[in-house]
């Protein structure tokens, strides 16, 4: 189980359960395909990406105030040559990025509200996780927390 609360919009969704880590195209328990990404999000994926077709998936992560995610790589996607867009809504989280191994040296990036983050090209790979959220540090949520939301291209174009 993770302590960040997750769903999705686009195409696809990505799923994680008994079965394993997955994208699929509706919903685990309703059966329902996710609903569409925002024109809102599309526009800020064709100007910040850099990247010739649209994403798939758009995770969205919401973070309480004690909430963190570990160290990890997004790997379950067919082409690597696809960025991923991070938009960051609500507190300020600490954002750790490293390299290409779990052990490499890492930093830590504060993320506020607004803050626009896209991991590509060789930082496509990078481990990256968020140490903590700093509650308190932004009135957009009224019940604080963040959200994250995190769009990718899941398949070969």
């Amino acid at each position: 189980p993770f302590s960040v609360r997750m769903s999705n919009c686009g195409a696809l969704g990505w799923v994680s359960d008994e079965a394993g880590y997955r994208y699929q195209p509706t919903h685990p328990e309703t059966g329902r395909p996710w609903p569409g990404i925002p024109r809102i999000l599309l526009e800020a994926w064709q100007d910040l990406a850099d990247y010739p077709h649209p994403p798939e998936a758009c995770l969205v992560n919401f973070y309480g105030p004690a909430t963190q995610m570990g160290l990890h790589q997004d790997r379950d996607e067919e082409d690597f040559s696809a960025p991923v867009l991070s938009l960051s809504l609500g507190d300020t989280c600490l954002f750790r990025v490293g390299g290409l191994r779990r052990n490499d040296p890492t930093r830590s990036i504060r993320l506020q509200s607004g803050d626009a983050l896209v991991l590509g090209g060789e930082a496509r790979l990078a481990f990256h996780g968020v140490d903590r959220v700093l509650a308190g540090t932004s009135t957009v949520l009224p019940q604080r927390g963040r959200i994250n939301l995190t769009m990718r291209r899941v398949t070969l174009p």
